[in-house]
């Protein structure tokens, strides 16, 4: 089974390191939002982010992507001022407690800024570095950044979104990003580009984006694909969020065997146990149990 091997494939993030020609790392999505489309606020609390956060680096994460504000358009409004209320407390509680890669899931630069201050390692941009200064501070930090593609601005919707050849545009839209980034002073080697599923697009772009995803692996960064529990899975399967296990579990190995190597998930632990199988069918590790079937 050939699977795109990726460039740069040793890359060291925070205190991790990973190889990327022969090993997936899972992101987990910990939210400190009253209207998240998953979990409804659940893990709005402080304490109750901190749990979960701490819940899911035991399950196998190697990496908690925090947030504060839903990318729907349609979600309250967050200020400045509240995003950093809910972020930095939960930044530095979890810098205190894990070694796992924490990024800050923001499209603001000062809200960046005091993050990775307080600790994180990484900034997940939804908006395709929409603010003019979120480079240069990721840059100054020395932090990574991951750079997704999104054409309508933070808070706006973006009807009946149309692209003549979504992955080309995409594709063209990540390497301008990126080529901006780098003239900013972030490192290549400090970068990881995500299409965007959902993200200004409907159902049919996004299942196109899942079927020619190795497409994106030429550009030489980090794929990383944020699948989890997302509108084309609901309509592909007629479920509702709360019932898409197993189709974000098959859309992550698909996006894995065509070239990913950073999955964005809310269920952990169905998706380390799908890696793990996948894991060793491609002979990056061996089984984790003791072998007896047949000896």
């Amino acid at each position: 089974m050939d699977v795109p091997v990726a460039l740069g494939s040793v890359r060291s993030i925070g205190a991790r390191t990973f190889d990327f020609s022969r090993q997936v790392a899972v992101m987990a999505i910990v939210n400190r939002t009253r209207d998240s489309f998953y979990d409804g606020g659940r893990t709005f609390a402080l304490d109750r982010a901190v749990a979960a956060a701490e819940r899911v680096v035991a399950e196998g994460a190697d990496w908690v992507d925090v947030g504060a504000v839903p990318f729907s358009p349609r979600a309250r409004e967050v200020t400045e001022r509240d995003e950093l209320e809910r972020l930095l407390p939960l930044v530095e509680a979890l810098r205190s407690s894990t070694d796992a890669v924490i990024s800050v899931d923001t499209v603001r630069a000062e809200v960046a800024r005091r993050a990775l201050a307080a600790g994180a390692d990484a900034v997940n941009d939804t908006s395709g570095l929409h603010d003019p200064d979120m480079a240069g501070v990721v840059a100054a930090a020395g932090a990574h950044l991951v750079i997704t593609h999104s054409r309508a601005a933070p808070g706006v919707e973006l009807a009946h979104p149309q692209y003549a050849d979504v992955v080309s545009e995409v594709r063209e839209f990540l390497a301008e990003r990126v080529a901006y980034a780098v003239a900013e002073g972030v490192p290549t080697d400090h970068l990881v580009v995500d299409p965007g599923h959902d993200l200004n697009k409907n159902t049919i772009h996004s299942l196109e984006l899942t079927r020619r995803l190795g497409e994106l692996t030429t550009l030489g960064h980090p794929l990383l694909v944020s699948v989890s529990n997302k509108d084309f899975l609901q309509e592909t399967l007629n479920r509702p969020a709360d019932a898409l296990t197993e189709g974000t579990v098959a859309a992550v190995v698909l996006c894995v065997l065509a070239g990913a190597r950073v999955v964005r998930v809310h269920d952990v632990a169905a998706v380390r146990a799908g890696l793990g199988v996948v894991e060793a069918v491609l002979g990056w590790r061996p089984p984790a149990g003791p072998l007896r079937h047949n000896l």
